[in-house]
């Protein structure tokens, strides 16, 4: 039988802060011989927000203060209370993460839903939830095919490309709208400094507390261009490719077919007739105008994209409730853990062909979850085989635990959460390879995707099972 709840998504980013309230239909598609599966069958956006600059105090960390004022605003805006809400999810991205705003924010925010996930993502994680707000990650599900989103917003552009659903590769640049600032009369009061640098080696007459010079600023944002045409492997390499990678390029083989691009200077791209082009006091609308006549228009396939400057906006975290099985393996002085973001395996990751490289593979993805260059528990997702070998349990464990040495070395509890009906097997081999009394926690038949969180609780049942939740993040 569905049931409804009402749930919260608040985006916390470098320039903006946004809400939306949506209503979430439920419904449990398992039989009754099986573990609960609850899924989305459908949702409906009933309230946004207004969007506002993230309120920052001088020491750049988020006015937590005036985070909680505006989100009570909003709510009596929308005539709902807190205790309408059952759930909710903030993401906070952009150059906004640091953990110590993490916990004010959740701090502030307690109290007004049911049970919020509150997430930092880095670049990486910026990227993944990006692309799939916009709908790339639907689109590339549905026709099989690699798709790239370019998430363009204040102060980076975040890369991700989907293969048939599946995440392939994540990419940022310093590339925004809001690298240079001006003010009404459209006098620079802020440039970047990766900005000032190319102003200083291309000799171009843009400065700071001087009306900002068209004919010049145009020849700055042709080299933004040409190395957002090289971020997806298009045109000659700009001598600024290096300079503006904020962490890492695309390195993929595959060949991407169509594109899409989300967050606020989206918007400029479709935007005709610009009476004010500095109506936002900054370049995202003179940006978004040039690449609508640039390669990146020509040599793709432009998906449209079901949201820009939203896209990043959690439309809700939803609850699934599940039981693992009795084949678990954990430390009960690990329990319980929330919201532990999951790191689940591709269908290509886990194939014959890539299995003695899995532990590099995870490594790599392991840095996707990063935040302020530390890296945070996550609850890696893996599909498994039925039936498997001794053989291929051991080697499993030995790539597992390669691919989570960072997590390792910094004593963090390892999550590992299988498909298929092995975690008993699997457990004691990562129990009998990991450093003595590890802490770590290995359960199965739980279904898990990338961008969702878990809960574990502690054991019932005389230890034989344990309570999980799993939280889907879901996008207007």
């Amino acid at each position: 039988m569905a049931e409804t709840l009402l749930s919260v998504g608040i985006d916390i980013g470098t320039s903006t802060t946004q809400l939306i309230l949506s209503e979430l239909s439920m419904e449990n598609m398992a039989s009754v011989f099986t573990i609960p599966r609850v899924t989305i069958t459908d949702k409906k956006v009933i309230f946004k927000s207004e969007i506002i600059f993230t309120p920052i105090l001088q020491n750049n960390l988020i006015d937590s203060d005036a985070i909680k004022t505006f989100v009570e605003q909003q709510y009596k805006r929308a005539g709902i209370t807190k205790s309408d809400i059952q759930t909710g999810a903030v993401i906070i991205t952009g150059e906004t993460v640091r953990k110590e705003n993490a916990q004010t924010v959740a701090k502030a925010l307690s109290g007004f839903a049911g049970d919020f996930v509150v997430a930092t993502a880095g670049p990486d994680l910026e990227s993944i939830i990006a692309g799939k707000g916009a709908g790339t990650y639907s689109y590339s599900e549905s026709q099989h095919l690699v798709a790239a989103n370019l998430d363009i917003g204040g102060g980076t552009t975040n890369l991700v490309v989907f293969n048939d659903g599946d995440i392939e590769d994540t990419a940022c640049f310093d590339i925004g709208g809001r690298l240079i600032k001006v003010d009404t009369n459209e006098i620079i009061r802020y440039i970047s400094p990766k900005v000032k640098e190319i102003i200083k080696r291309e000799a171009l007459d843009i400065h700071l507390n001087e009306k900002i010079n068209l004919k010049e600023l145009d020849k700055l944002l042709d080299i933004f261009i040409q190395v957002l045409e090289n971020s997806i492997g298009l045109g000659k390499e700009s001598p600024y490719f290096d300079l503006l990678i904020t962490n890492k390029p695309l390195n993929t083989k595959l060949k991407i077919k169509c594109i899409s691009f989300s967050g606020g200077v989206a918007d400029g791209i479709t935007k005709e007739n610009l009476q004010n082009s500095f109506v936002y006091g900054d370049i995202g609308l003179l940006l978004g105008k040039k690449i609508s006549s640039s390669l990146l228009m020509k040599a793709f396939k432009v998906i449209p994209t079901v949201e820009t400057i939203r896209a990043t906006v959690v439309g809700a975290g939803s609850h699934t409730t599940d039981i693992s099985g009795s084949t678990i393996t954990y430390k009960e002085d690990i329990l319980p853990i929330k919201n532990i973001p999951i790191l689940q395996l591709s269908k290509d990751d886990e194939s014959a062909n890539n299995y003695e490289d899995l532990g590099d593979i995870i490594q790599e993805k392991v840095k996707w979850f990063m935040v302020d260059g530390e890296v945070q528990i996550i609850g890696l997702g893996v599909e498994g085989v039925h039936s498997p070998s001794f053989q291929f349990i051991q080697g499993l464990a030995k790539e597992i635990i390669k691919g989570l040495d960072m997590l390792i070395r910094d004593k963090l509890p390892l999550v590992i959460i299988v498909k298929e009906d092995m975690a008993k097997a699997l457990g004691n081999s990562l129990y009998a390879h990991l450093p003595k009394d590890y802490p770590f926690v290995c359960i199965d038949s739980i279904h898990v995707q990338n961008g969702d969180y878990i809960d574990i609780g502690k054991p019932i049942a005389s230890g034989s099972v344990l309570p999980v939740v799993v939280k889907t993040l879901v996008f207007s």
